[in-house]
């Protein structure tokens, strides 16, 4: 199968998954992971309509969208070192899934020029490999965020652990929406957005709410 055909086949796959879930398709947002990956899959993606494309490194997809199509939306996917952080708030990214902490907050706001939408990532599991704030600490910076200029918290994302079972995962989607929930009463700010799911298991984390899911193996296949 070609690009344009997995492309086609995750987007059978979020239709069911929304219907099953009682939810509109126009509720769940796909990222098509394209780290590692050249241009070339990029625009041959974006031939096949898929435009918005999620990046884990600002020094990998510096070039890369340079030499991609300029209607093409990219968000920021990886942990974001902050002394990365002017680059990737030069305008090059629209949205930033991975901020964990304040002063990579700052940062991001004191190097902006305008509004820039964020994701807070939360370790909901624990998992001592992964990034991310612990739950208990989502809320100061969800504050913090509120008190900045220019930086815009539009909600939540999460990695699981990896697990054969889709399943599995479930749990961990499912405290990630009922943090959100939490958070916007404790904070009284609006938390649209939730990014959650991978190939393997993006129909769970849509019967849980997910927003955005994040796609790259099962569109590009293996990773270069």
């Amino acid at each position: 199968m070609n690009i344009k055909d997995n492309l086609q086949a995750i987007e059978a796959r979020i239709r069911s998954a929304c219907e099953k879930a009682g939810r509109s398709r126009s509720e769940v947002k796909l990222v098509a992971v394209s780290k590692t990956q050249p241009a070339e899959a990029v625009i041959e993606a974006a031939e096949a309509g898929q435009i918005l494309f999620g990046e884990n490194r600002v020094q990998e997809a510096l070039p890369k969208i340079s030499r991609c199509p300029q209607y093409l939306h990219w968000h920021l996917i990886g942990h974001l070192q902050r002394n990365k952080a002017r680059i990737a708030a030069s305008g090059l990214f629209r949205m930033i899934h991975s901020v964990d902490s304040e002063k990579l907050l700052c940062a991001l706001d004191e190097y902006t020029a305008t509004p820039l939408p964020i994701l807070i990532q939360v370790n909901v599991s624990g998992e001592g490999s992964k990034f991310g704030c612990a739950p208990d600490e989502t809320a100061a910076l969800v504050n913090a965020a509120n008190q900045c200029s220019q930086v815009e918290v539009h909600g939540l994302m999460t990695i699981p652990p990896f697990t054969a079972d889709p399943e599995k995962a479930r749990i961990h989607f499912s405290n990630l929406r009922k943090l959100r929930d939490r958070l916007q009463e404790e904070t009284d700010t609006p938390l649209p957005e939730l990014s959650m799911g991978m190939s393997r298991d993006f129909e769970i984390a849509i019967e849980e709410g997910a927003t955005y899911i994040r796609v790259g193996s099962d569109i590009f296949g293996g990773r270069s």
